[in-house]
């Protein structure tokens, strides 16, 4: 018996709306990068068919190259060339994968941290006549045996993420690991950060019922310059306090391990953002 198609999850012609002004910041990015039209739309003609193929069809026998033509509207020849070509695979950089590890557990560590909850400064290696006093091996040990010690501090300095205070102990900075404007790592958070929350709510939007993802937003406007700056800085501080707890709370849960890991793993990212500008920039991109 044959069954109507499904109708869509939102309206095609709001859906659209909703994009184009999702995509204006991006594309302003992109131009003033100098990526071109023709550069994105090939890469957009790929994702089509990347997404059609490892994420629509879950049916092998379904991949066919007119059944992807007739879901993405991308041509049967360009999707025979789009196949040949392998895809990218993105990797983490490697100051990510283990600055991101020292940095959350030297914040989030009872051990290297003072009554306050403040990062501690740690001497370079342990000092026996300072009894259990934390120390940056100690730290880094924690995290890797792979890489000496020095060397690690030899890239948290280059990269701005510590210091060398007078009494020649490693203290992390205010603000550490901020990725440089415009550098690899900051790149790699500005796709996986953007990714994961349109994820969650493009989930959110297509869920049947209750909203699986938490997406909420306090947003004021009307606001005088002085009351802007103002709830920016509050929100600024709010926003740190609430990260450095939930920074705590999964120390606690990664080191409270199972004796049998489960099979299954699971990943978690918890995000801030604060954004303002002038009431008459907004709505720019309407038409």
């Amino acid at each position: 018996m044959y069954q109507p198609p499904l109708p869509p999850p939102v309206p095609p012609a709001m859906l659209l709306k909703a994009a184009r002004r999702l995509m204006r910041p991006l594309v302003r990015l992109m131009m003033d990068s100098g990526l071109t039209f023709p550069i994105l739309a090939d890469t957009l003609r790929s994702l089509f068919v990347d997404v059609a193929i490892n994420d629509i069809l879950t049916d092998p026998k379904a991949r066919t190259d007119s059944r992807i033509s007739l879901l993405t509207g991308v041509h049967r020849k360009e999707i025979k060339r789009l196949r040949e070509t392998p895809a990218d695979v993105p990797a983490i950089p490697e100051v990510v994968t283990l600055v991101s590890q020292i940095v959350a557990r030297w914040v989030g560590s009872a051990a290297f941290t003072d009554a306050s909850g403040r990062p501690r400064p740690l001497d370079r290696v342990r000092q026996p006549a300072r009894g259990d006093a934390p120390a940056f091996d100690g730290l880094v040990g924690a995290i890797t045996t792979d890489v000496r010690p020095r060397a690690v501090l030899d890239n948290l300095l280059a990269h701005g993420v510590v210091h060398i205070d007078s009494d020649d102990r490693v203290q992390l900075d205010a603000d550490a690991f901020i990725p440089r404007p415009g550098g690899e790592e900051q790149l790699f958070y500005f796709a996986r950060n953007l990714h994961d929350h349109v994820a969650a709510a493009v989930a959110n939007i297509s869920a049947p019922g209750t909203a699986p993802f938490l997406d909420r937003s306090v947003h004021y406007d009307r606001l005088t310059p002085e009351q802007a700056r103002e709830l920016d800085a509050y929100a600024r501080a709010a926003a740190r306090r609430v990260l450095l707890d939930v920074n705590r709370r999964a120390m606690d849960l990664a080191g409270a391990e199972p004796a049998e890991a489960e099979p299954d793993r699971y990943r978690v990212n918890f995000g801030i953002y604060v954004f303002g500008e002038r009431e008459s920039e907004v709505g720019g991109d309407a038409s």
